[in-house]
């Protein structure tokens, strides 16, 4: 099982959720049974989430033509009030974490954001429905953050991915432990003709990637090609992505719909990431001398001559240890390479010189 530590500020866990309004209005075109497993799903990271016991949750998501149209479309826009009146099924009250809300603002403008701010807009379904599946009542404050998804111009991936970054960063300098909530549909084109064929493919490759821990897969999608694939609301997992990096989810779920893929991955920060052994390490600081040796052998001809001559020799001019010095005087690239992780490029070069300053010996 993987060992979790307690995160004293910043993200400490994270969904990407959808927020179909049909979760709510229930029409006959839905498969209700689609329905439950989806809400099912969200309410048991919902649970989870709790135990973390975080100090916010901070919600993404898009604006859908209400708010930002005519008199101003930010990139991305923070609720700073201390209370916001829901929409269409979840009218009333929903309390909103003003303190926070307002306090991002100077963090993300010393960030690189120019973050606008709302003190009346409405909360769209797209925040409260998956709020309210997770368990998150209506007085739990909630963060709520716009990124405009569908007026152009929207921020790119890179633009999205950066601002994720900040706002880890902003929340860490607040002290605040905080569940962020990336709120959107994967392919979907709502209010036009393309609406009845979801990219059922491209969101198949997206989800596979995302489960397999690779976020950064979501920067190469550009402007048109999120248009393309009806992803434009990719927008809200962009930023997710920006926040927590690359790393497995702990829950998933994909449940494709005749209008909409519905997809749910959710991340723990508090556990630690599994480790991966890059087939080309850092060069190991610990072993300088060794790489130093190596080097030579691969790029100086006459040292390569020196080895063969003499590996004991040769090996006497640096400050090595005993197993370092024995791996070099058997010139053993296995061990240089995976034991004392030498560079590949290193290693196999060295043994290339060796082997033609033998064949001339």
């Amino acid at each position: 099982m993987k060992s979790t530590k307690r995160k004293p500020a910043g993200i400490v866990a994270a969904a990407a959720v959808p927020h179909a309004p049909q979760f709510l209005s229930l029409p006959d075109t839905e498969d209700l049974e689609q329905v439950a497993r989806v809400k099912a799903k969200l309410g048991e990271i919902g649970a989870a989430f709790r135990a973390q016991e975080p100090d916010t949750i901070v919600v993404i998501s898009n604006d859908h033509g209400d708010h930002f149209v005519t008199h101003g479309v930010p990139a991305f826009c923070v609720h700073a009030g201390a209370s916001a009146d829901g929409m269409h099924k979840h009218r009333g009250d929903w309390k909103v974490d003003s303190e926070l809300g307002y306090a991002l603002v100077p963090e993300m403008s010393a960030l690189g954001f120019d973050l606008a701010f709302t003190l009346g807009a409405q909360l769209p379904t797209a925040f409260t429905i998956p709020y309210e599946f997770m368990g998150f009542g209506r007085e739990t404050p909630m963060t709520p953050i716009f990124v405009n998804a569908y007026m152009p111009p929207q921020p790119s991936a890179a633009r999205c991915h950066a601002f994720g970054q900040a706002l880890e960063r902003a929340l860490c300098h607040l002290g605040r432990r905080a569940v962020l909530l990336a709120s959107g549909g994967l392919s979907h084109y709502p209010g036009t003709k393309h609406y009845p064929h979801p990219d059922l493919e491209t969101d198949k490759e997206i989800f596979r990637r995302l489960e397999a821990g690779d976020l950064q897969h979501l920067m190469g999608f550009s402007e048109r090609e999120m248009d393309r694939t009806g992803n434009v609301e990719l927008r809200a997992i962009q930023i997710l992505a920006g926040a927590i990096g690359d790393r497995k989810p702990f829950a998933s779920q994909l449940e494709p719909s005749w209008h909409h893929i519905y997809a749910t991955l959710a991340w723990n920060l508090e556990t630690e990431v599994e480790p991966y052994e890059l087939i080309y390490p850092p060069l190991p600081a610990q072993h300088g001398q060794l790489v130093e040796a190596v080097l030579r052998l691969r790029t100086r001809p006459e040292d390569a001559k020196r080895f063969v001559a003499d590996p004991a020799a040769y090996a006497a001019t640096f400050r090595l240890a005993d197993d370092e010095r024995a791996a070099l005087v058997a010139l053993d690239l296995e061990a240089l390479r995976d034991r004392f992780h030498i560079h590949a490029l290193l290693t196999s070069g060295a043994g290339m010189q060796v082997g033609m300053q033998r064949a001339k010996s």
